[in-house]
């Protein structure tokens, strides 16, 4: 996916709200503009008490989901916003009308996910303001994008539609894929590593297809140039954090590193390496699985429940 720290990382479940209609479906900007009032009154330097009464206490579910593990609290957005005060600023006078025109953009990859499970309800999106450290996350019925980030990341309009027509189907894919993290790190699933390189892999997957374009060309290029050596790397990876927990992810240890040359690291990849190289790589096992498959519908929907991890491994893995 879009290289942005956190990106698919889940918020706690809640209920679900009512499902969206792909051909009336919008982005929900009304935090950031209850943001951009608080920060044009300050100058664009809010205080935390600002931020807190302006747009945290009035913030929609959107907020809500956003503000464990990622705004954190009104002083941390503060310090944020103090950091990168022109980041933001760019982000509400250059990246939020573009944000407003891809309206047709979002109800045309709905209309293309509907078709593909019309079963499965279309999640509300919310664009937020965080504190620089997350594009976007999902939960059931819900997907939050965080505007600074998607801007910092989209050099021109052009490239941040591009971003957000990708994200429009990523994280959809996200909030269908409830309970697949837990379950990656059940004894004898191979793993923490394995089980998330399968759920990036199968929400860029199912993007990738209903976009009609790869989601990261540049990665995908990158690591086709050298598959083998990335491949071998990957499995001795997977043998490392086998038995890994999401606790056991703790910086300095060997799992942490084998997780982390894959995963989480949009802002410290591996000298030469792409970022969140393992969202790559899972979309390769994923591919190399599906074209095995002869049942496509089937097929399609065990991307969303990610279940035997090991056997989607051994029907995808390289063998070149």
């Amino acid at each position: 996916m879009i290289a942005a720290l956190l990106l698919a990382s889940a918020v706690p479940a809640a209920a679900a709200p009512p499902p969206v209609d792909p051909l009336t479906a919008q982005v929900e900007t009304g935090d950031v503009d209850r943001f951009a009032a608080v920060f044009d009154a300050a100058g664009g330097a809010p205080s935390a008490e600002q931020l807190q009464r302006g747009y945290l206490d009035p913030g929609s579910e959107g907020v809500r989901a956003f503000t464990p593990d990622r705004i954190e609290d009104a002083a941390n957005l503060a310090k944020a916003i103090a950091a990168d005060r022109a980041g933001y600023e760019r982000a509400l006078r250059v990246c939020l009308p573009v944000v407003r025109q891809t309206q047709g953009e979002l109800r045309a990859t709905y209309l293309a996910l509907h078709g593909l499970f019309p079963d499965k309800p279309l999640p509300r999106i919310y664009l937020v303001m965080g504190a620089g450290n997350s594009g976007g996350t999902a939960s059931p019925g819900v997907q939050v994008l965080g505007l600074e980030v998607l801007c910092r990341i989209s050099a021109t309009p052009d490239a941040l539609r591009d971003t957000l027509r990708s994200f429009y189907a990523h994280e959809t894919v996200h909030a269908w894929q409830g309970g697949a993290e837990e379950a990656a790190e059940a004894p004898g699933n191979g793993g923490v590593l394995l089980g998330s390189a399968l759920i990036e892999g199968a929400a860029d997957f199912i993007a990738t297809l209903v976009t009609g374009r790869q989601i990261e060309p540049a990665r995908a290029a990158w690591g086709l140039a050298d598959e083998r050596a990335l491949w071998k790397r990957f499995e001795a990876d997977l043998a490392t954090t086998r038995t890994a927990r999401w606790s056991d992810l703790k910086r300095g240890t060997p799992a942490a590193a084998a997780f982390y040359r894959w995963i989480g690291n949009a802002d410290a990849a591996p000298e030469g390496w792409k970022s969140e190289a393992g969202y790559w790589i899972g979309q390769r096992i994923w591919q190399r699985w599906y074209d095995k498959q002869p049942d496509k519908q089937v097929a399609i929907r065990r991307l969303l429940a990610v279940d035997r991890p090991t056997e989607i491994l051994a029907e995808g893995r390289y063998t070149g």
